[in-house]
């Protein structure tokens, strides 16, 4: 039923709700997961330079120790749990704007499930913020798993 399984993470304690789950289920239907970390292009333009940001763009993270890092230690993550329960993990890196990349991802590899994490922010907050998750929600086509910050699940399709 799920061959593929797409868990984007950030590498925060909510996008580690949103792992357990995906092992979870990845577990019972023997199913790999593909953990996926995406550089937020816009939002690191304020703390880099030009340079920087363009090199990111480029798909030089090797070069950009500090981003690299925080990318191996989110998927890293995801594959340690993996590991843990048996379940094959495929760690992807990629730059760009997160929903939009994730989207791709999607499509590009035969995605069956994403299985994401939720701030639960509602209301005025969610309208300036803007939602990942909800941006993936409304723009994919097939099942998505939201598990908010207290681990709690809601599907949707």
């Amino acid at each position: 039923m799920y061959e593929h399984i797409l868990v984007p993470t950030d590498g925060s304690e909510t996008a580690e709700n949103a792992v357990d789950q995906a092992i979870d289920i990845a577990s019972k239907y023997d199913s790999t997961v593909h953990a996926l970390y995406v550089v937020d292009v816009d939002a690191t333009s304020y703390s880099l330079g030009t340079e920087q940001v363009d090199r990111i763009r480029q798909g030089h993270l090797d070069e950009m120790t500090e981003v690299k890092a925080d990318a191996d230690e989110a998927t890293g993550y995801v594959a340690a749990r993996g590991a843990e329960h048996g379940v094959e993990v495929v760690e992807h890196v990629t730059a760009g704007e997160p929903a939009r990349a994730i989207r791709k991802f999607v499509d590009d590899n035969d995605i069956d499930l994403v299985v994401m994490g939720s701030h639960g922010r509602s209301g005025l907050k969610r309208v300036i913020l803007g939602s990942v998750t909800e941006k993936v929600l409304r723009r994919t086509r097939l099942p998505v798993l939201v598990v908010d910050v207290h681990g709690d699940t809601e599907v949707a399709e």
